[in-house]
């Protein structure tokens, strides 16, 4: 995941332009939106819809389905934890249980100030490492209560 960037329409636009005539180019289009900006900014909605001739209601529904897809910028680093059934069997809701004692974060719920933004997911596709999660889109393998204090620590400072 990329930091958040201010919105920039020229840049949308040439995002836009460079993926709207590929079959089923809304979700492309968003995923490098989401990419260059951190989020999807409700201004390139209506520049989408325009370039994919669809209505601003369908562009909005898309977005608003997918789960992956943030309409706001994130506070900080972004974990995606995988509580499928192998991360369950590894560990993965002990892991959950850590995060809320120790340090306070619950997933998808973010906290202000915490650094670190903790997503569930199931399936990263990652189960022979598992417990499994994506921090900033790496993935991490074997994660476990030391593991997950560092990761935590390292964004409460800002580093990596």
């Amino acid at each position: 995941m990329i930091a958040a960037t201010a919105f920039d329409e020229t840049l949308a636009r040439q995002i836009i332009e460079r993926r709207r005539s590929i079959p089923g180019a809304a979700l492309p289009i968003l995923h490098d939106l989401q990419h260059a900006f951190g989020y999807i900014d409700d201004r390139a909605l209506p520049l989408m819809a325009d370039a994919l001739n669809i209505s601003k209601a369908e562009a909005l529904g898309v977005v608003t389905f997918y789960p992956d897809f943030r309409r706001q910028p994130a506070e900080g680093r972004v974990m995606k934890l995988c509580r499928a059934e192998s991360c369950q069997a590894m560990g993965c809701e002990d892991l959950v249980a850590h995060l809320e004692t120790r340090h306070g974060i619950a997933p998808d719920e973010p906290k202000p100030g915490a650094g670190l933004v903790v997503e569930t997911v199931y399936c990263l596709g990652n189960c022979a490492l598992s417990p499994a999660a994506l921090v900033d889109g790496e993935p991490v393998g074997r994660l476990d209560r030391a593991r997950l204090d560092a990761i935590v620590l390292a964004a409460k400072e800002g580093t990596r």
